[in-house]
């Protein structure tokens, strides 16, 4: 069993009267979390709200009918959230009934369902979390670090997923190849605008392909002989459900800077790499400086979202190639990365980006110094 690091915030907030919403990709713990959290709380209880019962009784928002299901617990936790219509609304009417006195945490693995439903009607009655696949601290709490040493080959093609890391190699290569089917994109396959989905697969290779890179929509759009902005809606909702994320370039002093461009990276390699069929040892496989740029943001910036930092987070390029993986930015200090597999890759930081970001920190992190992703402010 791992110990996941947000759960200690949520519990922070379990004697306040704000409802807690709890994001993450489907099969990335949500459940596990709160049932181990439920175990800790007297009269608390989890509905799975894609159960038609549950369903039913939400959506109905029949007061009388929501206060008995509420009835007696002093937690209860409405999981998968998402697919309750007019899900926003209906917490509203449970919060703002003051004779309610459950403390209420939702799950939602997508947020175009659940935040878009949420955010206006909850305005200022919601703190949100998000759970992401497991981080090495989390890894490391449970193993150990030599253990991560001796497995991070195994963490870069299959990834961080709970139920996927301490399975066998077979076991690992078959869960995630389920897992990277239809079943992790069911909530953007089931929006209503999404009438194509093997162009969302397509889409999604495209985009496994070109992590770490500077992504055109126009040119992917060409390769898949659609609209630009059919390309544009499906990468969002791609974001959306956890799949993938964008980092956009900083650009704010220098003329040369490159401005308004994106690159796309995975919550998790395994389905990365699953979607690419590409369960080939490192040594075997050419993507290795792609697959450690991932792993490292990814590390960088669960750390930062469950230590709440408020960061904001981008890469740095000029017209003339001058580029920086990672750049930080908290309270207007400035922290840059490189990523490099190999400790003997030289790195040398733009010194036309060091004059004008004065950086407060500035690192190279490779194989051989990974626990460097521990230590990030």
């Amino acid at each position: 069993m791992y110990t996941r690091t947000v759960s200690k915030n949520i519990k922070k907030w379990l004697s306040d009267d704000e409802i807690i919403i709890l994001y993450g990709a489907r099969q990335v713990g949500k459940t596990t979390l709160l049932e181990n959290l439920i175990k800790t709380e007297e009269k608390a209880i989890l509905y799975n709200c894609e159960l038609n019962t549950i369903s039913e009784i939400l959506e109905s928002k029949n007061l009388s009918q929501i206060k008995l299901l509420l009835e007696g617990y002093k937690v209860v936790i409405f999981d998968e959230a998402q697919v309750i219509k007019n899900i926003g609304k209906v917490l509203k009417l449970i919060y703002d009934d003051k004779t309610i006195k459950t403390k209420l945490i939702v799950t939602g693995s997508s947020s175009f369902e659940l935040a878009n439903k949420t955010v206006e009607p909850l305005t200022g009655r919601n703190i949100t979390f998000k759970l992401y696949p497991l981080s090495l601290s989390e890894i490391q709490e449970k193993h150990s670090w030599l253990w991560i040493k001796e497995n991070l080959e195994q963490l870069l093609v299959f990834g961080t997923y709970p139920g996927i890391i301490d399975l066998t190699k077979e076991k690992k290569t078959m869960k995630l190849a389920h897992l990277a089917s239809d079943y992790l994109y069911q909530d953007v396959l089931s929006y209503q605008d999404i009438r194509n989905p093997q162009l969302l697969r397509k889409l999604l290779k495209a985009l496994a392909l070109q992590i770490g890179s500077q992504v055109s929509y126009n040119e992917l759009a060409t390769l898949l002989k659609v609209n630009a902005k059919t390309v544009e809606k499906y990468i969002d909702l791609l974001e959306k459900s956890f799949v993938i994320y964008s980092l956009p370039s900083l650009s704010t002093n220098l003329r040369n800077e490159i401005k308004k461009t994106k690159k796309f990276f995975f919550y998790d390699l395994g389905i990365r790499n699953a979607i690419l069929n590409n369960f080939n040892t490192i040594e075997n496989r050419n993507d290795i400086g792609m697959l450690w740029e991932n792993f490292c943001i990814n590390e960088i910036i669960k750390k930062s979202e469950y230590n709440n930092e408020q960061a904001q987070f981008y890469f740095w390029r000029t017209y003339d190639r001058a580029e920086i993986d990672l750049i930080k930015i908290i309270n207007n200090r400035v922290y840059a990365y490189e990523f490099k597999w190999n400790p003997n890759s030289k790195v040398k930081f733009a010194k036309s980006f060091l004059e004008a970001y004065k950086p407060k920190e500035k690192l190279k992190i490779d194989k051989s110094n990974f626990e460097q992703l521990y230590k990030t402010v």
